[in-house]
């Protein structure tokens, strides 16, 4: 059989409650069906607004074989591009970040305008058309501070996440933050590993002592369990909702994002050792002081975050290989907390630097075990993977209807 088919013949025969098989975290083939049915048809998130504060900033990422470049127009604009210039294809910008009053491609100096347009190309005869020549652009939405993009040449609907994520991120108001520190780790495992092992709490007792200081594991908190007879979360998202929050758990039909204001363990106010505020200045006045807890936000395939009073964390994936992941962390504060007095790099970012590195471990572990030929599958537990189960099945389905047609 071709990939295609094995793959779907794979999907359709999977257990209930189990495990996808082998090939799917370490076939190259398969690999390239990801790519092409999964991270180049779906939105997928770039950065944050506040990383654009002017006219020229941009910042680039690679999606499977696409270099893409998102800038800020000097009409104040956020708008995304191929990174690859339009004479003879070099890529334009090297640089995760920088700024430039155009964008100049250094292998022959063709330059182009922030909005895209060619500005210069040096000999290129009578007869050329600098307008048909402009960088070829990319689908590019902003959302409460996040700047989402698709390589789709038609993008699908967004409307039905903004409705969801915006009400829960705009009273942060991340636009007016500032990245506070920045990571990016590879991580040796395939991109569904990395996603597998966000949704579930099962392992954190014995894997995370940083986190579970604060972060409960309880299923109803990491995973999709019903959390509204959980007397205590019902108190917690009234209490929130009172403070004109939004704040109950909101799973978009198609499994692909949901959104929930979850309590952390006694009185811990944010991911700190002590559980006090890492961050002095709040993200927002909107938000009032308190017990909030912390907004957990995902959009597979590319994001989950945590939202809290005094911060917020970002992190986003990309594939790399069958058996590679880029994970890339952003702590975002305030825009005017000042350092070494507001707040110090190593107590806000302390817990999930030590918790990404401890994830790395556990995943490149995974990783090593599943490429092993006598590893045929297991079975989800029923109490604490149900997050995972919720990841496979959007998976399974959005693989299906794209190889089916």
């Amino acid at each position: 059989m071709t990939p295609p088919t094995d793959l779907l013949a794979r999907l359709r025969s999977r257990p209930p409650g189990h495990t996808l098989a082998r090939e799917f975290y370490t076939d190259p083939d398969w690999f390239r069906l990801d790519l092409e049915h999964i991270f180049y048809r779906n939105w997928l998130f770039a950065g944050h607004d506040c990383e654009l504060p002017q006219p020229g900033a941009y910042l680039t990422l690679q999606v499977g074989d696409y270099p893409l470049i998102v800038v800020r127009g000097d009409d104040g604009r956020i708008r995304a591009f191929h990174n690859t210039c339009r004479h003879r294809g070099s890529r334009l910008c090297a640089a995760e970040h920088g700024h430039a009053a155009r964008i100049t491609c250094p292998y022959h100096r063709w330059t182009y305008n922030l909005d895209g347009t060619l500005f210069y190309a040096r000999d290129m005869g009578g007869d050329f058309d600098a307008a048909r020549h402009g960088l070829r652009p990319v689908h590019c939405e902003s959302i409460a501070g996040y700047i989402w993009v698709s390589v789709a040449a038609r993008a699908p609907d967004l409307d039905a996440f903004r409705a969801l994520a915006e009400p829960y991120l705009a009273p942060h108001r991340l636009r007016d933050a500032k990245i506070a520190f920045e990571s990016t780790i590879i991580e040796r495992g395939n991109w569904k590993l990395v996603w597998e092992n966000n949704r579930e709490c099962y392992h954190c007792r014995g894997s995370h002592p940083e986190l579970c200081r604060s972060f409960p594991d309880a299923p109803t908190v990491a995973g999709i369990a019903e959390s509204a007879a959980d007397p205590a979360l019902r108190a917690h998202w009234d209490r929130c909702e009172a403070a004109g929050l939004p704040s109950v758990f909101r799973l978009h039909d198609s499994g692909q994002f949901r959104a929930a204001r979850m309590p952390l363990l006694r009185s811990a106010v944010s991911y700190t050792m002590s559980g006090r505020a890492a961050v002095r200045r709040r993200l927002s006045d909107d938000v009032a002081e308190g017990d909030i807890g912390a907004l957990l936000l995902f959009h597979f395939p590319t994001t989950w975050n945590h939202v809290l009073a005094d911060h917020a964390i970002s992190f986003r994936v990309l594939p790399v290989s069958a058996t590679e992941t880029q994970l890339t962390t952003k702590w975002l504060v305030h825009r005017d907390a000042v350092e070494g007095e507001d707040y110090t790099v190593e107590e806000l970012t302390r817990v999930w630097r030590a918790t990404n590195e401890q994830d790395r471990r556990i995943i490149e572990e995974n990783q090593r075990g599943v490429n092993s030929p006598a590893f045929d599958g297991g079975p989800y537990s029923p109490v604490h993977e149900s997050g995972v189960m919720q990841f496979v099945a959007w998976y399974s389905r959005a693989m299906e209807a794209a190889l089916s047609r």
